[in-house]
């Protein structure tokens, strides 16, 4: 049974006891928490940022990884809830997008907490079904060409046979959590949303993106950048901009 606990998966690279702000932020499948290590470097001084380590991955390596949503969400919610005495926001990246938007609705539905923005990055709006058929337990030499094809994994990984053999469980249960995942209609949050996305992202494209609207009663506000499904690293600094705009007020404290 996967499990996680709080020093281990809760990454706080700059720790700020006079933080304003958190900013929570969740991986890609097969990501690690070190991705956003840098960030905040570029953000506001006095937002704090938290990343998500996932069993399976950095110094939870030995851990046994997820590979279905609900319990997922509930560990992460328990993980983070005692750091959830300020304002807070919620930053998630393909997989993590998903992760985060379940994890909005599960602190707000079991907890009555909401947080003060959600921000989805690089997929597709949950209520969007995919056509695809799952990929997660194909054999081992379909299942890399699937990877190839998605172009949604590092190059880095895929064309290094060792770290794709030490990849290879992360990535299956990473796309089981994706691909056995129920989309249940839920009230819209309460929080504000915004989308980014990428031009040349063939896995999710404006309109879906924009579906994202449909999923908040407050604002809904999206924006595109050049790049592929990795343009959070390759437009990394026009995306961390663009969030200072939405981050800033709350750096006033």
């Amino acid at each position: 049974m996967a499990s996680l606990n709080y020093t281990s998966s809760l990454q706080c690279y700059q720790p700020l006891s006079q933080a304003s702000m958190r900013l929570f932020c969740f991986p890609y499948a097969g990501g690690r928490a070190l991705i956003y290590r840098s960030w905040a470097k570029s953000l506001p001084t006095n937002i704090e940022v938290c990343a998500i380590e996932l069993p399976g991955r950095g110094s939870l390596l030995k851990e046994t990884p997820f590979t279905q949503m609900e319990p997922l969400i509930e560990t992460i919610a328990q993980i983070i809830l005692p750091k959830l005495d300020k304002p807070f926001a919620l930053f998630g990246h393909s997989m993590g997008a998903l992760v985060s938007f379940e994890l909005a609705n599960l602190l707000l539905h079991k907890y009555g907490i909401k947080p003060a923005h959600l921000f989805i990055s690089a997929r597709r709006a949950p209520q969007i079904i995919s056509k695809e058929p799952p990929v997660y337990s194909l054999p081992e030499p379909e299942f890399i060409a699937e990877l190839h094809r998605l172009n949604g994994t590092s190059q880095e990984i895929l064309a290094n046979k060792e770290l794709m053999q030490l990849f290879l469980p992360i990535l299956r249960a990473d796309f089981e959590v994706l691909e056995t995942y129920t989309y249940r209609p839920l009230p819209p949050l309460e929080c504000p949303i915004t989308a980014f996305g990428g031009l040349s992202d063939p896995e999710a494209n404006i309109n879906e993106l924009e579906a994202w609207a449909k999923q908040t009663k407050s604002t809904f506000s999206l924006k595109m950048f050049q790049g592929d499904h990795f343009f959070i690293h390759s437009a990394q600094s026009q995306l961390l901009e663009f969030l200072n705009q939405f981050l800033h007020p709350h750096s006033a404290g």
